[in-house]
């Protein structure tokens, strides 16, 4: 079950909080000749200047485990005509792989029984229901796929297997109450459902030729679009769709390739479907053009266009082959930094991972999706006169390669003898307090000021919850900066070693814009 987030008891803080409230104390309350304020505490009798105190942190070099981004494990399931073949998720293994530092599977299931059924068995979509919630009690991400045949042994010929266009989109509305349900472990669906392996390419109904599959016409060009359009209806809003190749996107949502196709700064996360449509590579540096992943003439279009929209949305994939040079750590690296790389197989194709050497591997287990180093955090104080409440800014830098994709927004929360409060930030310059914003290779500045909690002593702590109320709460979907001595496991936290000390006349001002805190016990 997801921890509460409840009030930390003061008696349960550490020493070194202890000390640092202390400290903070004797740094914020004046020194000079007092009077009573309004609260009980003590004001100077004179004016003085704002006092601030700056605290900086120490970086990690380990890798954090963090949800929807890193190294993933595949699993898959099948489901055949006589009902075999279906092997649950098991919640052990799971935690297992978040003692590895992986937080994320990709599941593909496997509707081998269902090609030629317009209705999904109850019994079938109840183990779905069933491995969603397993993955959710285990604290574990899942990346979606479906499919209905798997190919066998080179060279591939029809009839390949996979459904036609009316089951398909049959199927996709039966799905859409469970992925519904449990969007909150669902990092990104992959479009799937067509042809072998759900890659769109090898399929009887998807071209006019199956023996030919690289022509495909307009009408089929249609059929492979209301798969597309199905998938964006019944997933929630907030969660995306991945693609096989970029031409993919392009030719649906009609957009060009090359950087002027991809997603701008305005378009990003405004829930069209070209903000919703992001990009997977299941031959990772295998050939010049990764057997077909990159098909525009020439080929840095199509390479320009992935850089600039996966920004923006998710990017993931699997080694396919080794190719040297390219396959090798120092082009490796290089491509995933480029593409903005969320996620990696872990599992395949081991014999190009190797050749990253252990260094190679820990910096993408790292570096891949993002990676935030807490930098620094100031607590200002307004002078007593004024009745100034405190701010709180807190910097913080992304080290990885790519931001969040899914939303999740940053928040200041205080826990005092009063309660525990949770206080929205706002950004400065082009940042703000969702995370999605906080680009790669740049540093993130939020400020909060906490109106409306009540006077007293406060810790502080940075919290980046997951939004959807199954996993708010849950420590697990939380995520943790990569820093020494921050990381509170019980709440999923960040402790910023700060206190902020606040008078009722303070606490009560109206100067925050209606950005008033909310009780969280």
């Amino acid at each position: 079950m997801p921890t509460p987030r409840t009030s930390i008891p003061l008696r349960t803080l550490s020493a070194r909080r202890i000390g640092a409230a202390v400290a903070l104390t004797g740094l914020l309350m004046p020194v000079a000749a007092a009077t009573a304020d309004d609260d009980g505490m003590t004001a100077p009798s004179q004016p003085r200047p704002a006092q601030e105190r700056t605290v900086t942190y120490d970086t990690t070099d380990r890798v954090v485990p963090n949800p929807q981004r890193g190294f993933y494990h595949h699993t898959e399931t099948h489901f055949r005509e006589d009902g075999s073949g279906y092997t649950p998720l098991d919640a052990a293994t799971l935690r297992g792989y978040r003692d590895e530092g992986i937080t994320q599977v990709l599941r593909v299931f496997y509707l081998e029984k269902f090609t030629d059924q317009a209705t999904l068995d109850p019994a079938w979509l109840a183990m779905v229901d069933a491995d969603l919630e397993t993955a959710r009690e285990a604290g574990i991400s899942v990346i979606v796929r479906f499919a209905y045949v798997q190919g066998g042994a080179w060279p591939y010929s029809p009839p390949y297997g996979d459904a036609p266009l009316d089951v398909v989109l049959s199927h996709i509305d039966q799905l859409g109450p469970v992925l519904r349900e449990h969007s909150a472990v669902i990092a990104t669906v992959q479009t799937g459902f067509i042809g072998l392996w759900g890659e769109w390419y090898y399929t009887d109904h998807f071209v006019d030729d199956p023996a030919d599959p690289g022509v495909v016409s307009d009408q089929a060009w249609q059929d492979r679009a209301a798969v597309v359009e199905a998938l964006l209806e019944e997933l929630p809003d907030d969660r995306t769709l991945q693609v096989r190749t970029m031409a993919m996107k392009q030719t649906i949502l009609d957009v060009p390739t090359g950087e002027a196709g991809a997603l701008t700064t305005e378009q990003a996360y405004d829930g069209s479907d070209l903000s919703r449509v992001g990009h997977h590579n299941d031959c990772f540096l295998a050939s010049p053009d990764d057997y077909g992943t990159f098909l525009s003439d020439p080929l840095s279009l199509d390479q320009d266009y992935l850089a600039a929209d996966t920004r923006y949305v998710p990017m993931g994939g699997e080694t396919c082959t080794v190719n040297p040079p390219r396959s090798e750590w120092a082009s490796a690296s290089a491509e995933m930094e480029r593409y903005h790389y969320s996620y990696l197989n872990r599992d395949y194709n081991r014999d190009v991972l190797s050749t990253w050497g252990e260094e190679g591997l820990t910096e993408t287990a790292n570096r891949l999706g993002y990676r935030f180093v807490l930098r620094s955090s100031t607590v200002s104080r307004g002078g007593p006169v004024q009745r100034a409440l405190p701010t709180v800014s807190v910097s913080v830098t992304n080290e990885g390669w790519a931001a969040p994709y899914n939303r999740r927004t940053a928040q200041l929360v205080l826990v005092g003898r009063a309660g525990t409060f949770a206080v929205p930030f706002t950004g400065t310059d082009s940042t703000t307090s969702d995370v999605r914003t906080w680009a790669p290779g740049e540093t993130a500045t939020v400020t909060a000021q906490p109106c409306g909690v009540p006077s007293g002593r406060y810790n502080a702590y940075l919290d980046i919850p997951a939004t959807e109320p199954a996993a708010a709460g849950d420590p697990n979907y939380s995520v943790q900066t990569a820093n020494e001595g921050t990381w509170v496991p019980e709440r999923g936290w960040n402790d910023l070693s700060q206190t902020v000390i606040l008078s009722a006349a303070r606490s009560t001002a109206a100067a925050c814009e209606g950005q008033t805190a909310e009780q969280l016990d």
